[in-house]
């Protein structure tokens, strides 16, 4: 080992990334950058979690803290209700009652501009990140987005991201748009309905096939000498004199220099004996993907129904829903349904019955709606997650700031925010 930053820092060279998603995967990939050997371990497989079947929108200017004012109006019965965008179950927990309660008390104007600050210096950065790896033969594709329209069926109803817009800019971080008339949305978009009467056209903005690309980093880490472990279910980490510790469920285990949780939603269970009291809560999202006659350039976003779509291939993803239950519960027909009678108005010529893929994945959401990456109460234990609705967008970045952090020893300013410990 050598020191690096300060006579007191100590760069590992060997750590363990638990966790095979998008954050996971990149971080692994930067360590290797700085010349560590990396191992990922993951209890299923690469891109198991939240990766494979969100919607893979790559939009660091819309990329906001999920506590927002607008979530407080849906009130009691509406989250209740099977067919609500953001669900709750009645029977929920008192851990989940308890995350909601700190959610709700983020859910302010003040919170969410301070949070927004914050986010704003890593969103500058998470382009660029994609294209350090593009250029460094990562061979995944980003599409440019030809099109992005946010859709509605009326203007009173496009206010609500027009006025996100401007807080947006008002917390430093731009977004090029432009607010068009249902017709001019429907020019650029065939797929559209008669329904949509007023639309925002976003610039700028890209998207990928979330699975593939995430494959792809992964066989990038492969080649470049690391190693995946798959079916390894952590259920300890063991800080020791020398390293740590990873111990499975079946009893196996080995040591490392340096560990670094990014379980996403299950982020807790491990970190917590690390001192992360922050809780990481399961905003579960559905998808699926249809045939279309017309399949649009780019992606679609219906906001009044948070429903989002993204053409892969000949057929369209369509993914939607909050739903606040256990990272590993079943998938509930009622959720899909829900999705496919608030689409089936809005696009034209969607065959919503020929679904296929239908899929539920477990975003990491935290109460305040900052992700916690950096070093934990030890200093070779590191957290990478709770990143709720963005960790595609923000995987790679994540990734190399967290390695410039465990190999130099100092946190670089844009992390700060996310200290795990906060």
């Amino acid at each position: 080992m050598v020191a690096a930053g300060s006579s007191t820092h100590i760069v590992p060279d060997r750590v363990a990334i638990v966790g095979a998603g998008m954050v996971g995967l990149a971080t692994a990939w930067f360590l290797q950058e700085r010349g560590i050997e990396v191992t990922v371990l993951d209890r299923q497989g690469v891109a198991a979690g939240a990766s494979w079947g969100n919607a893979g929108w790559l939009t660091p200017g819309l990329a906001t803290p999920l506590p927002e004012p607008a979530v407080l109006k849906y009130g009691v019965r509406a989250v209740l209700s099977p067919s609500s965008p953001v669900y709750v179950p009645p029977t929920a927990s008192p851990r989940l009652l308890s995350f909601l309660t700190r959610f709700a008390r983020n859910s302010t104007a003040g919170r969410w501009k301070t949070a927004m600050e914050s986010l704003v210096p890593i969103n500058r950065q998470a382009l660029g990140a994609f294209d350090l790896l593009a250029k460094a033969g990562v061979e995944a594709e980003t599409y440019e987005a030809k099109s992005f329209l946010a859709a509605y069926r009326t203007e009173a109803e496009r206010t609500v991201l027009l006025d996100e817009i401007e807080h947006i800019h008002a917390a430093g971080q731009g977004i090029e748009f432009e607010a068009i008339t249902g017709d001019d949305a429907r020019e650029i978009e065939p797929s559209l309905s008669d329904e949509i009467g007023a639309a925002i056209r976003l610039h700028g903005q890209r998207f990928i096939n979330p699975g593939e690309y995430v494959q792809m980093l992964a066989d990038s880490v492969v080649a470049r000498g690391g190693r995946i472990v798959t079916d390894a279910n952590v259920s300890d980490i063991v800080d020791e004199i020398r390293g740590v510790r990873i111990v499975t469920a079946d009893g196996e285990s080995e040591a490392y220099d340096a560990v670094v949780m990014a379980t996403g939603a299950w982020l807790g269970d491990l970190a917590r004996r690390f001192g992360v009291r922050t809780v990481v809560q399961a905003g579960r999202g559905y998808s699926f993907s249809v045939p279309m006659a017309h399949v649009p350039a780019g992606p679609v976003y219906f906001p009044a129904q948070r429903i989002a779509c993204t053409p892969l291939g000949d057929r369209l993803r369509v993914a939607g829903m909050m739903e606040f239950r256990k990272a590993d519960a079943a998938l509930d027909p009622r959720r899909i349904d829900a999705i496919v009678e608030a689409a089936r108005p809005l696009l034209r010529d969607a065959d919503l019955d020929a679904r296929t893929d239908e899929w539920v994945g477990p975003r990491p959401c935290t109460p305040d709606g900052l992700p916690l990456i950096g070093a934990t109460a030890s200093p070779r234990v590191f957290a990478a997650g709770g990143h709720g609705m963005w960790g595609i967008t923000l995987g790679p970045i994540t990734g190399q700031l967290l390695a410039e952090t465990i190999t130099t020893g100092t946190t670089p300013t844009e992390l700060a925010p996310f200290n795990p410990l906060r």
